[in-house]
C-alpha cells in the first residue's frame, strides 16, 4: 500500500494520479477548530484507521487497520467525558455521534487524526473521511467523497498517508 497524500482544497480532494469531488463542514475550513464549530480542521493530518458496515460492504483491501462496525459502536462527542473523540460502545450516557448509521454515511470511514495525540478536551472530535450525501451537502466537520471513489481510495492508503485540509 501507498503512503499516498490527499489534498482537501474548495470542494475537491486531490491525489497523485487523481481528483474528485469534495464536500467540507460547514463551518468552512477553520485554523481555531473547536467542538460543534461545524468546521473542518486546518493542516496536514495522518490518516489513522478505518472502518465499515459489515452489512454492506465486504472487508476491505487497504493498509490501514479496517476494522467492522457494530450497531452499539459510537464516537464520544463530550469534552468534559475522558473517553472525548475516542470510540466506545453503548450503553452511554455522554453526548456521543452513533457509527452505525442507517444512511450510508458512514458505511465506509477513515479516521483523519486530528485531535487525537495528544487528545485536548474541546478542540474538536470525530473528524473523518466518509461517504458524502447524494447533494454533496456541507458535513459537520468531515471530509466527504462519492462512495466508489472512497472504496478506491482505501485500498491505496497506507501507514504514512495523510490528508492536508485549506482554502
Amino acid at each position: 500500500m501507498e503512503q499516498l497524500s490527499l489534498t482537501y482544497c474548495k470542494g475537491v480532494l486531490f491525489w497523485s494520479g487523481g481528483n474528485t469531488r469534495a464536500a467540507c463542514g460547514r463551518g468552512g475550513i477553520r485554523a481555531d477548530k473547536h467542538e460543534g464549530d461545524g468546521g473542518s480542521p486546518l493542516g496536514t493530518f495522518p490518516l489513522v484507521r478505518g472502518f465499515y458496515r459489515p452489512d454492506r460492504l465486504a472487508p476491505p483491501e487497504s493498509g490501514l487497520e479496517m476494522t467492522a462496525l457494530e450497531p452499539d459502536d459510537i464516537w464520544v462527542d463530550d469534552s468534559n467525558d475522558p473517553g472525548y473523540n475516542q470510540l466506545a460502545k453503548l450503553p452511554c450516557t455522554v453526548s456521543h455521534e452513533a457509527m452505525w448509521r442507517e444512511d450510508s454515511l458512514y458505511d465506509l470511514v477513515v479516521v483523519i487524526g486530528y485531535n487525537t495525540d495528544p487528545v485536548v478536551s474541546g478542540a474538536g472530535s470525530a473528524i473523518f473521511l466518509h461517504v458524502a450525501r447524494e447533494d454533496f451537502n456541507l458535513t459537520a466537520g468531515c471530509i466527504a467523497i462519492e462512495r466508489r471513489e472512497l472504496a478506491e481510495l482505501v485500498t491505496r492508503l497506507g501507514s504514512g498517508s495523510t490528508i492536508t485540509i485549506r482554502d
